[in-house]
Order: C-alpha cells, then sequence, then structure tokens
C-alpha cells in the first residue's frame, strides 16, 4: 500500500510540469576553432560577451532601423532542446536563452549559407500561420539577421502555445550561425526586452494557464545527453538539500545581486557587492576584467591564443575553489567545474573577462547548480545540483 501511495505521488507531480531534453553539442566556437576560422573573426570582430546586456535587445523595427544584440555570444553556447512550430508542426532546434525574450528560427524565404544548413521555417505549409507586415532586423557583433515577424501554433514538449508572435529570418550573414548546431533561439527572459513588448513563449505559457506554476528549471549535464529544462515546476531528482531562493533585483535578464567571490577565504572579485546575470544561453562565467584577472591569476591560468585562458590540468588538485556568496549562501567551483580539457594535458579556463560591469552565471555556473527561474515571485532559487 505504502508503494502505491508513493507511485500516485509521483504520477501526480509529473502531471504538475512537462520536461524538454537538451542534448549538450559542440560550442559553435570551438567548431570554428576547428575549422580554422576563429582567428580571423575574433581580429576583425572585439569579443566581448558582456555587450549582450548593453541594450534591450532583440528589437523589431521598421525596416531602415537596426537593433544591437551581440552574436558572439552563441560562441559559447551548447545546450539546444526541439520544439515545434505550425500545423502541421515543423521541428526546430533552439537555444533555451535566460539572457534574451524572442523566439526566431530561420525560414523558406532566407538564402544565406547558414538558413541553408539549417531547418527552416515554410509558413505555406502551416495552416494556423499568421503573417504580418512588421519587418524584423537584428545586428550582431559579426553581421545581421533580417526577417518578418509573423504567428504561429508553437509546441513545447506537450504544451500548445497558440498564436505566438515569432521571427522567420530571411537573411543571416557570416559564418556563426552557419556552423551553429542550433537552428534558432527562444528566449525566457522577462517581457520587457521583448520585440516591441511581443510577449515571449513562456509569457504565453503563463496566460494560458498551461503551466501549474510560473516558474521553470534548468539541469546542465556534463555528459551528452541527461540535461533538462522542466517548465512549470521543480525536478527533485536532479538536485539535493534545500533551495535557495535570490530575489529579482531588475526585471530584464534574470538579474541578482552577488555578495563577493573567494579564494581561500579571501575576498577577490565583487568587492562591496555585484549585479550578476544567470544566463543559460552562454557557457562560461563572466567578469569586470580585473576582478577576472585576479580569478586567473589565482588559479594559475594563462592567455592563449585567440584570447582563452590556459591551464594546465595536471595542475587541477592544486587549483583553489572559487566561491561566490550570493544572499549570504556560498556557492563554490571546484577546479573540476570551472575547467574543461581542450587537449591531452591542456584545459581551458571557464572565466572570461567582460567589458560590461554585470558579471554573467552561464553553464559553467549552471551545471553546479539546479537553478530555477521563478516569474511568479521574481527570484531565482538554487540548489546543489546532482
Amino acid at each position: 500500500m505504502k508503494c502505491l501511495a508513493i507511485l500516485f505521488a509521483v504520477v501526480a507531480l509529473s502531471e504538475c510540469f512537462v520536461q524538454i531534453h537538451l542534448q549538450k553539442g559542440e560550442k559553435p566556437r570551438d567548431i570554428l576553432r576547428r575549422k580554422n576560422l576563429l582567428g580571423s573573426l575574433l581580429q576583425k570582430h572585439h569579443y566581448d560577451i558582456g555587450t549582450k546586456y548593453t541594450k534591450q535587445s532583440p528589437f523589431v523595427f521598421s525596416p531602415d532601423q537596426l537593433a544591437d544584440e551581440p552574436l558572439l555570444n552563441y560562441l559559447d553556447t551548447e545546450y539546444y532542446g526541439t520544439i515545434y512550430i505550425g500545423t502541421p508542426p515543423q521541428e526546430f532546434t533552439v537555444v533555451f536563452d535566460t539572457g534574451s525574450s524572442n523566439l526566431w528560427v530561420p525560414s523558406i524565404f532566407c538564402n544565406s549559407r547558414a538558413c541553408a544548413r539549417h531547418r527552416r521555417f515554410n509558413p505555406n505549409l502551416s495552416s494556423t500561420f499568421t503573417s504580418t507586415q512588421q519587418s524584423m532586423s537584428i545586428q550582431y557583433g559579426t553581421g545581421y539577421m533580417e526577417g518578418m515577424l509573423g504567428y504561429d501554433t508553437v509546441k513545447v514538449s506537450s504544451y500548445i502555445d497558440t498564436n505566438q508572435p515569432f521571427g522567420l529570418s530571411t537573411k543571416e550573414p557570416g559564418n556563426v550561425f552557419t556552423y551553429a548546431e542550433f537552428d534558432g533561439i527562444l528566449g525566457l527572459a522577462y517581457p520587457c526586452i521583448a520585440v516591441d513588448q511581443v510577449t515571449p513563449v513562456f509569457d504565453n505559457l503563463m496566460q494560458e494557464g498551461l503551466v501549474q506554476q510560473d516558474l521553470f528549471s534548468v539541469y546542465l549535464s556534463r555528459t551528452a545527453s541527461g540535461s533538462v529544462i522542466t517548465f512549470g515546476g521543480i525536478d527533485q531528482s536532479h538536485y539535493t538539500g534545500s533551495i535557495n531562493w535570490i530575489p529579482v533585483s531588475a526585471q530584464g535578464y534574470w538579474q541578482i545581486s552577488v555578495d563577493s567571490v573567494l579564494v581561500n577565504g579571501q575576498n577577490i572579485a565583487c568587492s562591496g557587492g555585484c549585479q550578476a546575470i544567470v544566463d543559460t544561453g552562454t557557457s562560461l562565467l563572466a567578469g569586470p576584467p580585473s576582478d577576472i584577472k585576479n580569478i586567473q591569476n589565482a588559479i594559475g591560468a594563462y592567455q592563449g591564443l585567440n584570447g582563452q585562458y590556459m591551464i594546465s590540468c595536471s595542475n587541477l588538485s592544486n587549483m583553489p575553489n572559487i566561491v561566490f556568496v550570493i544572499n549570504g549562501i556560498h556557492y563554490p567551483l571546484k577546479p573540476s567545474a570551472y575547467t574543461l580539457q581542450m587537449a591531452p594535458g591542456y584545459c581551458s579556463s571557464g572565466f572570461q573577462p567582460t567589458g560590461q560591469d554585470l558579471w554573467i552565471l552561464g553553464d559553467v555556473f549552471i551545471r553546479e547548480y539546479y537553478s530555477i527561474f521563478d516569474r511568479g515571485n521574481n527570484q531565482v532559487g538554487l540548489a546543489k545540483a546532482i
């Protein structure tokens, strides 16, 4: 009887949320490096992942206007999931990005090489598609994406999101989207940074009453499989201990306040407090140059080719934990968490400088801490990932 009660509890819990399994692919940065294209791209375009947050972007403008949105951030994106758009549904792989708020995918009207290498949405095959006369132009650090705004049904796992606004690209110049393993981007930040305040996907799910709770949670695995994004609930199987809740300090991106950054109990960065974005759309952990320099020095990293910081893998046992203190709670990152093996004997540092004051807690951090994005209470929950 006890086992039956547990079974009923599990069934009831599973009905409260749906999950999308994420795949961990090769980062565009690594693909470009392998094809000997990264060096020339970085020489032409200054790489600063922090510029993603300097403006409320992307935006929809008239055809003669462009909005700045630094594409280079997506050099460090590696987790993708599948959604479906239209009736009957057309399949796309997208980045579930908490650092932006809009959904867009390539369209059949795009002849760029990037579009030719990816799935393209065909509005002529969808009985539920509605066109608009609104043009969409987003200026990136390495080119631009140009397209139009449309409405259609979007299927996210078992959720059916009707009349969802999304972008259909018609031009995608440059190499970054060409070699990216994802087709498009699904933004999960607040609506105030969305295209003309167009309703983002998760906001539509909330408004239509499809999610049991107005939150979603993210578990990122270090292996190729096992990563999931959970809409409408919290999956207890992916964390241990208690959940610590941090208020959102600015409702645009998922921005929180950080108290300090410690090494061996000493404050080496974020002195006096700082602001950070919890961002699934970048794999690195970034901060102001002087603070990141202190961290790189503390872990013994040196600058290699293309500005990447390298470490001898044999040194990991001698390297310190980097501890982020958030709302009074310590969140340590072990050397195995903030390094990645690049070649036999060589590891790269997961820390990177940005030209902004904001810190970016990307996948380096989220892999270690199960992250809950609570729109209902405007807070972020963190718990030790299993």
